[in-house]
């Protein structure tokens, strides 16, 4: 490779959607971008995620009649930042998001749709909203992608049914209700039939819903602007001359190539879901590191904070959480490795309680993953694990399903010979089956149909709030998260502590630029998605607040790139004009 060829205006580490969003801004505007990842597949966390967006104010809000009022979600942001509120960046979050939204849904296959309601986690705090700011990536026909297809990752195993993803919002809804309703069974059918006639095809289905749906879509878009996209290529170190970044060190095909940069490198690694030593650090249950479960990538593991660290930069260590929370449990596979299943909404769902090993309820069932897990790691203080069991009735069993367990009519048996999931005929038997005292179990089921008989949890009040009632079944009155639990067998599931990615990354200004503890720059050098201190200070406001930022910060360090001026003036060269819409 001769110095021309490895010259480019930007290099982005990883593949995931705010490295994406980033090389295609820059490469829209003319800058010739080159994109690597260590991994064999592109997509990163982006590809496993739920594909929602969390991004106040865009044009389609306001298509749908959402028009917030001046200053909302800076105060929600700056009530669930406390702390760590950063003014400058989060005023860059909400001007830049909804440009960025229209920057990529008018230029290129980038598109979204918006339930007419989808409240934030806490739509009761202060510029709390029932609505209008968390969107999901619309499904998106994976033959687009040509034979780049084969090289998508794909979704976490667990979260598909028969390799088929599933759609969030209606589609999901129509799988629950597939034996209920004659338009969900034909839904289901039709859903069913189209998938199985990709897999003839092609290999694997080919409608590519949720993370998988943005990340493809993101590599269409770098396909269109003709973005080289290199996989198996680990960066090793960054190049330094004089107080700038010029440029990496990556292996490619197995040989070490530098890579000179005339605008900047972007590091979009993932964070550090997998890194054991920084776990150990920042995670309060994992005090070895190992006490933890995600279904993030496992080459995720902090590449990007230790290339940044390795030149000055920062990783604040005193953020609250520095991981997005989220309850999981552990499955078996077919050839026998272990799968982590993400507890999302099977909480909310009426008739299902959560039990510590001391066999009491420690909070409502139907908060938000990550708020669950904080009251799960706060109930067991001094205990020898955190963990707790999630329970529920044979009714509640065949009508929603319990994690990775499917609901009527596919099979349980699979699970209850492999352990996951535990059976007791009577509450005595679950007890024992799982270890906790069986006279607490009883007092807390007991007490909580109770009150499922008047539709109100005196306990824990679940079921009170928008966001629970959201994830419930609307369907059930007078609360759609409260149903008795007394239709024996008995069911449990065990949860442990897992993310859906880490919180904790460089601190950067608002232009994405990475800082040195003292906030000085280090010139060429900037960090977006997890890679980056996440600007909600550790907390988790609504759905879809990691890939919001991700878009939107990806989108601002691509115009700060494209308006920098480090380029020598005999170097300067005209940009490309803008590239006419791609339709969806």
């Amino acid at each position: 490779m001769n110095k021309q060829e490895s010259e480019y205006d930007v290099l982005v580490i990883g593949t995931g959607a705010s490295g994406m969003s980033a090389a295609v801004t820059a490469a829209w505007q003319g800058l010739k971008v080159l994109v690597v990842d260590k991994a064999s597949v592109f997509g990163g966390t982006t590809a496993r995620s739920g594909g929602w967006l969390w991004i106040p104010g865009t044009s389609l809000a306001k298509e749908q009649g959402v028009n917030e009022a001046p200053g909302a979600a800076r105060a929600y942001l700056q009530h669930e930042a406390t702390t760590h509120f950063d003014a400058a960046r989060v005023d860059a979050f909400l001007e830049n998001g909804p440009k960025a939204f229209d920057f990529f849904t008018e230029n290129t296959c980038v598109q979204f749709d918006m339930p007419p309601v989808f409240p934030d986690y806490h739509a009761e705090a202060p510029g709390g909203q029932p609505g209008g700011r968390s969107m999901v990536t619309r499904p998106f026909d994976g033959r687009e992608l040509g034979e780049r297809i084969a090289l998508l990752a794909p979704p976490v195993p667990e979260l598909t049914v028969f390799g088929m993803m599933l759609g969030s919002g209606k589609e999901l809804w129509h799988f629950l209700r597939a034996f209920k309703s004659l338009e969900s069974f034909w839904y289901v059918a039709k859903r069913f039939g189209g998938h199985l006639l990709d897999v003839v095809r092609y290999g694997r289905g080919m409608t590519l819903t949720n993370g998988n749906a943005l990340a493809g879509r993101l590599a269409k878009a770098a396909v269109d602007l003709n973005v080289p996209v290199w996989l198996n290529s680990p960066v090793k170190s960054l190049i330094v001359e004089g107080d700038a970044i010029v440029g990496a060190n990556v292996v490619q095909d197995g040989k070490s190539r530098e890579i000179r940069v005339r605008r900047g490198v972007v590091l979009a690694c993932g964070g550090f879901p997998y890194d054991v030593a920084r776990r150990k650090q920042l995670f309060p249950h994992a005090p070895t590191g190992h006490e933890h479960f995600t279904p993030s990538p496992a080459l995720n593991t902090g590449d990007g904070l230790r290339l940044g660290e390795s030149v000055g930069g920062w990783v604040d260590p005193t953020i609250p959480n520095a991981a997005a929370w989220c309850p999981t449990s552990v499955t078996k596979r077919k050839d026998g490795s272990e799968g982590v299943m993400p507890h999302f909404i099977d909480r909310a769902k009426p008739g299902a309680i959560a039990v510590t090993p001391k066999g009491r309820r420690f909070t409502n069932e139907a908060l938000s993953y990550h708020d669950f897990i904080q009251d799960l790691v706060k109930a067991c203080k001094g205990l020898p694990e955190v963990t707790c069991w999630l329970i529920c009735d044979h009714k509640h069993l065949r009508e929603y399903g319990l994690g990775a367990v499917a609901p009527f009519p596919l099979p349980i048996g699979k699970h209850l010979k492999n352990g996951y999931l535990k059976k007791g005929n009577s509450l005595q038997e679950l007890a024992q089956a799982i270890g906790v005292p069986y006279v607490a179990l009883q007092e807390e089921v007991e007490a909580f149909n109770r009150d499922a008989a008047q539709g109100v949890d005196t306990k824990f009040g679940k079921g009170s709030t928008a966001y629970n009632r959201f994830q419930g079944d609307s369907l059930v009155t007078p609360n759609p998260c409260m149903a008795p639990v007394r239709q024996g067998p008995y069911y449990a599931i065990k949860i442990v502590v897992g993310e859906i990615g880490t919180f904790a990354g460089l601190l950067t200004d608002e232009s994405c630029q990475v800082l040195t503890q003292d906030r000085q720059p280090v010139r060429g050098l900037y960090a977006v998605g997890n890679d980056a201190a996440s600007i909600m200070g550790g907390n988790y406001p609504g759905a879809g607040i990691t890939l919001g930022p991700a878009l939107t910060f990806g989108y601002v360090v691509g115009n700060a790139l494209v308006n920098q001026t480090r380029r020598p003036a005999a170097e300067v060269v005209q940009f490309a004009a803008p590239r006419q819409r791609v339709h969806a």
